[in-house]
């Protein structure tokens, strides 16, 4: 009786072993199924931002990436990525570039309407017809080890126009303010920073900097709920172009939504 009972609890927990490997197998297979799909409706949402002048060579300069929101008129992107000023004689003007197939780019006219320097963030207005826009999620549903993606343009247009997607997952929520070490450490940016904490997402996944401003999303619904910062990286001392850490960071999308509600517009 005994040898009976013990070989009936190995088969059931050998059973439930098995069900629950069939359970994370299914789970992955959703997840790598969702993702594609995902892709081809975030894509059309997601842009260049940088600056055209007619008679530089090369015209465009891609400095980062951003999403369309709102009402199909307006762009989100980090703050940093916008230039500090623009060459009013010889018509340098802030753009956003469309890819279109990659290779008959559309360049419209882009204008600041909003923006949080603190969190790095703008709101942009751009011209011409409106675009497909990105929906907001919620940003305090994201747990650590969560499953996400961001599409942008990593290491500008050096790859050319051609939006690319990376995956991961949240490995911490954590403060933006890392401890200096000493009083050499600070600097304005982290004096401003520890005035005014707020968390970020940190991520296992490798951006580079033309990724500023890309947006994190949900692999199965496409919702935002972060803003990709290279900032981040940069100050911490490692060159994400030439020694990529594989750590990423996001700024949790709560900020951009206040900007877009200040302008009345739908997040």
């Amino acid at each position: 009786m005994r040898h009976e009972l013990e070989a009936f609890r190995s088969g059931r927990w050998a059973s439930v072993l098995i069900v629950g490997v069939c359970l994370g197998l299914m789970s992955v297979s959703a997840w790598a199924t969702e993702l594609p799909e995902t892709i081809e409706r975030v894509k059309p949402s997601v842009v260049g931002v940088g600056t055209y002048m007619q008679t530089r060579q090369p015209r465009s300069q891609l400095q980062g990436t951003g999403f369309v929101v709102g009402d199909g008129l307006h762009v989100i992107t980090n703050d940093h990525v916008l230039p500090n000023v623009l060459d009013a004689d010889r018509l340098e003007f802030l753009a956003v570039f469309v890819p279109g197939d990659g290779r008959q780019v559309q360049v419209r006219r882009a204008r600041a309407v909003a923006s949080d320097p603190a969190r790095d963030l703008t709101l942009l207005r751009i011209d011409g017809e409106p675009m497909p826009v990105l929906r907001l999620g919620n940003p305090n549903s994201v747990r650590e080890g969560q499953a996400v993606a961001f599409t942008g343009f990593p290491i500008g247009a050096a790859l050319g126009l051609f939006p690319a997607t990376h995956r991961g997952t949240v490995s911490a929520i954590a403060p933006v303010v890392i401890p200096a070490r000493s009083g050499r450490e600070l600097d304005p940016a982290l004096i401003r920073r520890m005035r005014e904490p707020y968390t970020i997402f940190q991520l296992d996944a490798t951006a580079y900097p033309g990724n500023s401003g890309s947006p994190l999303f949900d692999p199965a619904t496409g919702q935002v709920l972060g803003v990709l910062n290279m900032v981040f990286v940069k100050e911490g001392r490692e060159s994400a172009l030439d020694r990529p850490s594989g750590i990423s960071y996001a700024i949790p999308v709560d900020p951009a939504r206040a900007l877009l509600e200040g302008q009345g517009l739908r997040p």
